[in-house]
């Protein structure tokens, strides 16, 4: 279980294997992590497969990075755009403990289907508003000031209109995440409100 307030980003390189993949993070070696860890990588939990540290080259060998791999399945290939990831930086957040602070909200790491970035806008205070489109179906869990994950990060719903919509981003969210460097065009891990989907669930709507 994660929060949605990203940690900071990490580069990442793919390599396809098999009917699935690798996906490899370069991290800060100071970065508290064990194997069978789970960690979201823009918004999809992984598990941390293979760790180790490494000199960043043979001219350096006192300045370590830390490397973690992890494991694709075909259905996360499927589901994400982390396929177009190599050589990119992600989102990154380690998992939630039950004595942290809930500063976004709960977030699973399962994505629910792929967005569309739309249009972006200057609010002329640093910050930005960033208009999405999400998949036909989700359409229903867009709630107005509710929640939503957009690439592992925690934002909130503002005008919902169809399958549209737009968040507030903040100078500090803009800086500590990729949507710094997001353009139009870019698809984005969507992940609806946890508690939205469970009331779904078990209260269908008739």
């Amino acid at each position: 279980m994660f929060t949605g307030i990203v940690e900071g980003t990490a580069s990442a390189t793919f390599e396809p294997v098999g009917s699935g993949a690798k996906l490899v993070l370069r991290m800060p070696p100071d970065w508290a992590v064990e194997l069978g860890d789970s960690v979201s990588v823009s918004g999809c939990c992984l598990t941390v497969v293979s760790k180790e540290l490494r000199a960043l080259d043979a001219e350096h060998p006192d300045e370590l990075d830390l490397w973690l791999g992890f494991d694709l399945s075909a259905e996360t290939l499927a589901r994400t755009h982390l396929r177009d990831a190599h050589h990119r930086e992600v989102n990154v957040e380690r998992a939630l403990r039950l004595s942290d602070r809930l500063g976004g909200h709960l977030v699973s790491g399962h994505v629910d289907g792929l967005g569309t970035l739309t249009r972006l806008f200057d609010r002329g205070d640093g910050g930005s508003e960033m208009h999405f489109q999400v998949p036909e179906g989700l359409e229903r869990y867009l709630l107005e000031k509710g929640s939503i994950t957009i690439d592992g990060v925690s934002l909130t719903v503002v005008e919902p209109r169809g399958r549209d919509f737009h968040v507030a981003v903040i100078p500090e969210t803009l800086k500590r995440t990729t949507f710094g460097a997001a353009r139009p065009g870019d698809r984005v891990h969507i992940e609806a409100d946890l508690v939205g989907k469970w009331i779904e669930k078990l209260l269908p709507l008739r």
